[in-house]
């Protein structure tokens, strides 16, 4: 014998059976289990309705982040995927793929203000790269007038990055 395992669609269906004060019970004791449904909850609650505040906050908090990077290469890159994980916890609360291109932009920004540029470390330079391709590939999936937007911003990212790292090459990713 097995436990059954719900699909979404069987939750929902009784969910709306439910009255208002077990909702509000339910959503409480999922918040107390797991840490990132707290998060998510909260997020819900009190910044969803102002993303761009939001946002900021959150390229704030990266920036600082960024702005305490180790000196030492293997350590600068634990860091930097902290940082990503951070990141792409926020951008999973959202679900939006305009704001997840602004994190990502900003933190290859970031990577490119703050990263030494004599960094020999490949781990280190995949970073910036992976996140390059995936904001290309996201680009890509946007309705034209908004790929046109950012294909500028994008573009001028690639810019900088050739000029600060003998290592990038901006025609491998340029839209």
């Amino acid at each position: 014998m097995s436990i059954t395992a719900y699909g979404l669609q069987d939750i929902k269906k009784e969910i709306q059976h439910l009255r208002t004060e077990q909702i509000a019970e339910l959503c409480l004791r999922l918040a107390r289990y797991k840490k990132e449904n707290k998060e998510l909850i909260a997020y819900l609650l009190f910044e969803a309705d102002n993303e761009t505040a939001f946002l900021d906050k959150v390229k704030a908090e990266a920036g600082f982040m960024f702005s305490q990077l180790p000196v030492h290469s293997y350590n600068a890159a634990k860091s930097m995927r902290k940082i990503l994980r951070l990141l792409s916890k926020y951008i999973k609360f959202m679900g939006s793929k305009e704001a997840e291109i602004d994190l990502l932009m900003n933190f290859c920004n970031n990577y490119i203000n703050y990263t030494d540029r004599k960094v020999s470390y490949k781990p280190l330079r995949l970073i910036l790269v992976r996140q390059v391709v995936k904001v290309k590939a996201i680009i890509g999936k946007l309705h034209e007038d908004l790929q046109y937007d950012h294909t500028q911003e994008f573009n001028a990212m690639l810019e900088e990055a050739e000029k600060k790292f003998s290592w990038f090459y901006k025609h491998d990713y340029v839209l």
